[in-house]
């Protein structure tokens, strides 16, 4: 089957070569990444609409959109812009349990699929040392709530994961492939 991955995330197009059988080309989305949604799995599943559509409309064919996001409180958490931002995230974060949620859309010919995957994350108390060296290495930038889980510097922090750890990095590849089986039919 042939699959265009609606991303840029160098994490997802490693993550979709998990599934066997699956030529998949990458096609980053140019979609204004902007809904009202405010629950945390429809705002996902909203933007991974969005970002799917974007590059249907310009290149047909069956579609991957996906938006993951991190979840403390009820509050979405997005992409930090700035260390200070970056540095509160994680106090807001450590010594908590939060939610990563993943908001999927297959989109082909006459045809969409949604949902989403919840996985959650403890993180032990706050580490200024570890934090303040993963902060100043750049990596919270490009990352839904400042981390990357797989990042090998975060993990003295990193106390439970309990879900799909794929879902958590950014794509959780079994949805995916059950998603594509019903795309299919």
């Amino acid at each position: 089957m042939r699959l265009i991955l609606a991303s840029a995330s160098p994490r997802r197009k490693e993550l979709i070569k998990k599934i066997d059988g699956l030529q998949v080309e990458i096609v980053p989305s140019g979609a204004e990444e902007k809904t009202n949604c405010t629950d945390p799995i429809s705002y996902a599943t909203a933007l991974a609409s969005l970002k799917a559509q974007e590059v249907y409309n310009r290149t047909g064919g069956v579609v991957l959109g996906a938006d993951t996001v991190v979840v403390l409180d009820g509050e979405i958490l997005g992409k930090p812009r700035t260390a200070a931002e970056a540095d509160e995230m994680f106090h807001r974060l450590c010594g908590r349990t939060h939610e990563v949620v993943t908001g999927l859309c297959i989109i082909g010919e006459g045809h969409k699929v949604t949902d989403a995957e919840v996985s959650y994350v403890t993180f032990g108390e706050y580490d200024a040392n570890i934090i303040e060296a993963y902060i100043g290495s750049g990596a919270p930038f490009d990352k839904a709530g400042g981390y990357g889980i797989q990042d090998e510097a975060l993990s003295p922090i990193v106390k439970n994961v309990k879900g799909d750890l794929d879902n958590i990095i950014g794509l959780p590849v079994q949805k995916v492939e059950k998603l594509l089986k019903q795309f299919r039919r």
